[in-house]
């Protein structure tokens, strides 16, 4: 018998080498900010109210850092190592903002892999259109395994 469904998994530890990189682009607009506020009832107006955001010395609206880590972790599920992947540490920094309307260019590469965990410890550097570096670290990832979709 066979399950019913062919699910699609990312690279496993063997298929991936040191080096591996992904680049993504991500604009940032009202609606995924708006999803962001509605589902995390986060109501910081540094967030999204501009008269607020004037008075401080962001000067406009930021995005909020889960948000960004979002990106990056959504980036991991979908793409490097892929579906099935897990997350197993997260060290990064913010050291500037992100405005409203500007676009995230996120670049990750793979610098170790630890055999004894079959981990991978990703490298995070995200700047917006000027070069500015907004998100930067390091994210440790188990990959998948391959599934058997033979049920014995």
């Amino acid at each position: 018998m066979l399950l019913s469904k062919d699910y699609k998994i990312g690279r496993t530890f063997e298929e991936i080498e040191v080096g591996s990189s992904l680049q993504i682009t991500e604009n940032i607009e009202d609606k995924d900010l708006l999803l962001y506020l509605g589902l995390t009832n986060d109501n910081n107006p540094l967030y999204i109210q501009h008269e607020f955001a004037a008075l401080t010395a962001y000067e406009r609206p930021i995005v909020p850092t889960i948000m960004l880590s979002g990106i990056l972790t959504s980036a991991v599920s979908k793409y490097l190592p892929g579906p099935g992947s897990y997350i197993t540490a997260l060290s990064l920094t913010y050291p500037n903002a992100l405005h409203h309307y500007e676009t995230l260019h996120m670049s990750l590469k793979v610098i170790k892999k630890i055999a004894d965990t079959h981990e991978l410890v990703i490298e995070v550097d995200g700047k917006n259109d000027e070069g500015v570096n907004i998100l930067v670290g390091e994210i440790n990832v188990v990959p998948p395994k391959k599934i058997d979709t033979a049920v014995k």
